[in-house]
């Protein structure tokens, strides 16, 4: 499928939210339709239905078993960083930032996006696909799910330029407080692959984003895809008692293996993006 073709990207979209929501209401190792059931169902043509599967099976939330079918994959591991004040300092990325609009448009939450924002499966939502690109090279691919109630007359020129929570807050009145981020890895299909111009199942960064304003309100739900030999995560982290991180949140953090401090020494931490040059 034309990655750049009209809808090619909100169709992918729609179908890998149906999935998605298969495996939230199933258990690790329930089954799930074959493939040409879930075509039947969604009235979509194989390749797209097998574009969706590859990418949720690439992030270990399915697995396919030869001559069985595919099936909910076990549960992740989760960790969480905390710093004394339980948040994460974010510094900008290196690099000049500019988007791309793929898709743009208003449509139903459905249920899995619907839960998330806390509205209606039928209420509106404003949909965009955007490529975000660093210095003009193609860096990263983003799903953004934004409630329609709260940006009336939300433009086309607000999402290719500019920062997006600053608009939120000067022309809609949003005011964007908090925010619930999860990173995975995975592979790139063949359409993000064009796209991001890399090759098919190059290596990729998977954010999931849940956005809060200042009353609590989930306002955008937000999913994106990184490219991996371009985009890594930098950790500062500040080690020992001085670090003031609640009794309750200690425990293992990433790339800290469990007992390298054996009296439960306190880490608070900063996270920054970094571009990495190309080659």
């Amino acid at each position: 499928m034309d990655a750049d073709a009209p809808g090619a990207v909100l169709k992918r979209e729609r179908v890998r939210d149906f999935i998605l929501e298969l495996i939230e209401s199933q258990h690790p190792g329930d089954a799930i339709p074959s493939e040409r059931a879930l075509c039947a169902r969604l009235g979509v043509s194989r390749p797209t239905l097998r574009a969706a599967v590859d990418e949720l099976v690439a992030a270990g939330l399915l697995v396919r078993e030869h001559g069985r079918g595919m099936f909910v994959a076990p549960e992740k591991i989760t960790q969480e960083l905390v710093s004394g004040q339980q948040s994460l300092s974010l510094p900008p990325a290196s690099g000049v930032w500019s988007s791309r609009l793929l898709e743009f448009t208003t449509i139903q939450a459905g249920a899995r996006v619907g839960r998330k924002l806390r509205i209606s499966p039928g209420a509106a939502i404003v949909y965009v696909a955007r490529l975000r690109l660093v210095d003009g090279a193609p860096m990263a691919i983003e799903h953004l799910h934004i409630r329609a109630d709260l940006v009336p007359g939300l433009s086309a020129q607000e999402l290719e330029a500019g920062d997006l929570y600053e608009h939120l807050r000067e022309r809609h009145g949003v005011h964007v407080q908090e925010a619930v981020q999860a990173i995975e890895p995975t592979v790139v299909t063949r359409a993000e692959a064009e796209l991001l111009d890399v090759p098919e199942l190059s290596p990729a960064l998977l954010f999931e984003r849940l956005t809060s304003d200042t009353t609590g309100r989930p306002v955008e739900y937000v999913h994106s895809l990184y490219r991996g030999d371009r985009y890594r995560i930098v950790s500062r982290l500040a080690l020992g008692p001085s670090a003031a991180v609640p009794p309750d949140r200690l425990g293992h953090h990433p790339g800290i293996p469990p007992g390298d401090f054996a009296d439960r020494d306190r880490i608070a931490s900063s996270t920054s993006g970094d571009i990495q040059s190309a080659y």
